[in-house]
C-alpha cells in the first residue's frame, strides 16, 4: 500500500492598514494544516495593502500566484474570502487561476475546503456564476445603451466642431504641440492627433 502523499500549503495573510496584525490569522491557519496533516513550505503577507488593489499591487499575492502556477504547493489557505480581494470577480478570477493549476483552496471563515468532494463542487460552479456575472453585466449594458437611443442621445465619441477642427489645424501649421493644441482648443490629445493626421 503508497503512503499518501502529504499536502503542501501556502499561507496567504493580508491585512488592509499597519496598526492590525496578521499574527492571529497565523496562528489559527497553522492549527488547521496541523489538524489536517498538512505541511506548510510558504506563507506570504501583504500587511497594509487594500484588498481592492490589483494583482501588481500586491507584491506577496502576486508571488502566491506564480508560485501557485510553478506549483510550489497544493493548497492555498487564506483566513476569508475579503483576504483574497472585494469583488465576487475577482474572487472567480483567483479561483478560475488556482483551479487551472490544480491548486486547492481553503478559506477558514467561510468553511471553504476545495480539498474536499463538497468543496470541489464549488470549482465547478464556480464557471456557472462567472457566466452569470458577464450575461447579467452585457445585458445591463444593452439596457442602458437601448435607454439613452430612445431618449434621443447620441451616443459614441461627442463630435467635434467645424471651428474646434480648423483650429485644430491652424495651431498645428503654426508649429504648436500635440498636448498645447488640446489644452487651448479644449478637446483630448487623441482627439488632435486624429484630426492632424486626416489633414496630412
Amino acid at each position: 500500500m503508497t503512503k499518501k502523499k502529504t499536502k503542501r500549503a501556502a499561507l496567504y495573510l493580508r491585512v488592509s492598514t499597519d496598526g492590525q496584525t496578521t499574527e492571529n490569522q497565523k496562528l489559527v491557519l497553522e492549527q488547521v494544516a496541523m489538524d489536517a496533516g498538512w505541511d506548510i513550505v510558504a506563507t506570504y503577507y501583504d500587511d497594509g495593502v487594500s484588498g481592492a488593489k490589483g494583482r501588481d499591487e500586491r507584491k506577496q499575492f502576486d508571488a502566491l500566484m506564480n508560485d501557485a502556477t510553478r506549483r510550489k504547493f497544493d493548497v492555498v489557505m487564506a483566513w476569508s474570502v475579503d483576504r483574497l480581494g472585494r469583488s465576487l470577480q475577482d474572487l472567480l478570477q483567483f479561483l478560475g487561476d488556482l483551479h487551472a493549476v490544480g491548486v486547492d483552496l481553503f478559506l477558514h471563515q467561510q468553511a471553504v475546503d476545495t480539498t474536499t468532494p463538497s468543496g470541489k463542487a464549488m470549482f465547478q460552479m464556480m464557471g456557472v456564476f462567472a457566466e452569470l456575472e458577464r450575461a447579467m453585466i452585457q445585458e445591463r449594458v444593452k439596457a442602458g445603451l437601448e435607454r439613452a437611443k430612445a431618449k434621443g442621445k447620441t451616443l459614441g465619441r461627442p463630435k467635434v466642431t467645424a471651428e474646434k477642427e480648423q483650429a485644430i489645424i491652424d495651431l498645428r501649421k503654426q508649429g504648436k504641440g500635440i498636448r498645447k493644441i488640446a489644452s487651448e482648443v479644449g478637446v483630448g490629445v487623441g482627439t488632435v492627433q486624429r484630426i492632424v493626421k486626416e489633414d496630412i
